[in-house]
């Protein structure tokens, strides 16, 4: 195969994950040991987020015309990828975790449900708890009104009960 259809083949293998991704996470990688960087693979593998190191040129052409454009002008040195699937967090959460133990991972930028983040930006959204996490608060939030109404009802039924 000639470079260009080699070159061609990485670009379109980015351009399926990018359709896919809720979100995509850029970090800076440099310094890891390997056993940090495979404790950091491994995670974010079981959390169904996919990572990988691509050429800034590579993601240059992929990335023209989505919702992940914005990431073009953070595409300057040694970059990884995590693309994250189902909850847009995900990968943003998992690679936090680990850089507090790696002090080398550091975030560039990244691009959630089409929101351009900078390195700051990308630290405060990693600390959003998950969706299912969010949801559960949420539940509980309405079950506790709900308990307390219940044996409200439930005391004026027995007053009234007695009183009879």
């Amino acid at each position: 195969m000639a470079k260009i259809e080699q070159k061609q083949v990485v670009v379109n293998e980015i351009k399926e994950k990018l359709e896919k991704a809720a979100s995509v996470v850029m970090v800076d990688a440099r310094g890891l040991t390997v056993e940090q960087d495979t404790v950091l693979r491994k995670q974010l593998r079981d959390a169904g987020v996919d990572y990988k190191v691509y050429k800034n040129t590579m993601v240059h052409f992929a990335i023209q015309g989505t919702q992940f454009e914005g990431l073009d002008q953070f595409l300057s040195g040694p970059s990884a990828f995590a693309f994250s699937y189902e909850d847009a967090t995900t990968a943003a959460s998992v690679l936090n975790k680990v850089a507090k133990d790696a002090k080398a991972l550091e975030f560039k930028a990244g691009v959630i449900e089409g929101i351009v983040y900078d390195a700051e930006g990308m630290k405060l959204v990693a600390d959003i708890p998950s969706k299912e996490v969010l949801l559960s608060k949420l539940l509980g939030s309405f079950k506790s009104p709900m308990s307390s109404f219940a044996r409200v009802i439930d005391q004026i039924a027995k007053k009234d009960a007695a009183a009879e």
